[in-house]
C-alpha cells in the first residue's frame, strides 16, 4: 500500500466512526425520534420561593404525600402526618422503609421495596399487599377513588390493583414495555382512570389507558426548560390542575410544565441541592409545592413570587 494513502485512510476511518456514534445516539426506536437539546447558559429566574424547610427527626426522609390540610411524609421507617402548619400529629414505624406515598379518601398508601401498606387518617396500620413479585423494587405508588397503582423498577411494569389488593393489570409487557435503567420510576393515576408514567429511559411523561395502550406522551433529553436531564428522567413529577410538576437530576431542578407538557416556569433551579438527588413532589392544588429532599431529610416548601 502506498505509505502516502496510510494517513488519509485513517482520518477516514475516524470520520466513519464519528459519523456512526453519532448516528447510534440520534436513531430512533420504532417511531420515537431521540434530539437531545443542549443549551448554553440559561438564566431563567424562579417564580416560586423557599417559604419554609422543615428537618424531620423521625428518620431519613423518602417520601411525600399532601391532602388538605394535612401533609404526610415518610422514609426509613416510618410515615408520619403533620398539620399545614407542620405541627406532628402522628407517627408510624414501618416494617421497612417507605419508598413512596399517596393517599386516597381516609387512606394512606406507603409503598415498601415489595409491599403496599395500607394507614387510615388516624395513623393506624390496616394491612398490607405483597409482596408481588422476587425482583420487586416499588418506586411509586398512586391512588385515585377506584384503583391503586404502583411503579416496579426491579420488573420494569406498573401494577393496577382494585381497592381490595387484587392485581386487574400488569402493564409493561410485550409491546408496552418501558425503559427503566435506573430505580426511578414514577406513576400517577387521576379522577378518570388516565395512568401517567415516567418512561425514564426516554426521558418523557406518557399518558396511558388502563390497559396500558398509549395515549400521548411529551419529553426528550436535553439541558433546556422544556426538556429532561440526566440520564433517566424525570426521576419524579406530579399532576396539578393546570398540568404537571417534575423534578430532575443532573441538573436538580424543579419546574411546571402545562398539560401539553411545555414548559412554563422554573419552581426552582437556583440551589445547592446534589445533583444526582431529586427531590420528590407533592402538591393538593398547585398553589403550594412541597418536596422531599433526602440528601438532608428536609421538607421543601415552595409558594409563587408575589
Amino acid at each position: 500500500m502506498n505509505k502516502k494513502l496510510i494517513p488519509v485512510l485513517s482520518v477516514l476511518v475516524i470520520v466513519v466512526f464519528i459519523g456512526y456514534i453519532i448516528f447510534d445516539v440520534t436513531k430512533t426506536t420504532g417511531s420515537d425520534k431521540v434530539e437531545i437539546k443542549t443549551a448554553g447558559k440559561i438564566d431563567i429566574p424562579d417564580a416560586w420561593t423557599i417559604t419554609t424547610d422543615y428537618k424531620v427527626s423521625e428518620g431519613t426522609l423518602e417520601a411525600v404525600s399532601a391532602s388538605p390540610g394535612k401533609i404526610y411524609l415518610g422514609g426509613d421507617s416510618f410515615v408520619s402526618c403533620y398539620d399545614s402548619d407542620l405541627k406532628l400529629i402522628w407517627n408510624l414505624k414501618t416494617p421497612a422503609p417507605v419508598t413512596s406515598l399517596s393517599n386516597s379518601g381516609d387512606s394512606i398508601f406507603a409503598s415498601t421495596r415489595d409491599q403496599i401498606l395500607i394507614i387510615n387518617s388516624t395513623g393506624k396500620m390496616l394491612g398490607d399487599w405483597g409482596p408481588f413479585e422476587d425482583s420487586s423494587m416499588i418506586t411509586s405508588v398512586t391512588a385515585n377513588r377506584k384503583y391503586v397503582a404502583f411503579a416496579d423498577a426491579g420488573t420494569k411494569m406498573v401494577f393496577i390493583l382494585d381497592k381490595g389488593g387484587e392485581v386487574k393489570k400488569m402493564i409493561g409487557q410485550g409491546d408496552k414495555q418501558f425503559v427503566i435503567p435506573s430505580p426511578y420510576f414514577e406513576v400517577a393515576l387521576d379522577r378518570d382512570n388516565n395512568l401517567f408514567t415516567a418512561n425514564t429511559g426516554k426521558h418523557r411523561v406518557e399518558t396511558r389507558n388502563i390497559n396500558g395502550d398509549i395515549l400521548s406522551y411529551f419529553g426528550a433529553p436535553g439541558t433546556e426548560p422544556g426538556y429532561f436531564c440526566g440520564c433517566c428522567a424525570p426521576p419524579h413529577f406530579i399532576l396539578i390542575p393546570d398540568g404537571f410538576v417534575t423534578a430532575e437530576k443532573g441538573i436538580n431542578r424543579i419546574k411546571i410544565l402545562n398539560k401539553k407538557g411545555e414548559f412554563v416556569e422554573f419552581v426552582n433551579s437556583h440551589n445547592n441541592f446534589i445533583k444526582s438527588v431529586p427531590l420528590d413532589l407533592a402538591s393538593v392544588d398547585g398553589k403550594t409545592i412541597y418536596a422531599a429532599y433526602p440528601a438532608e431529610s428536609k421538607l421543601y416548601v415552595f409558594n409563587r413570587k408575589n
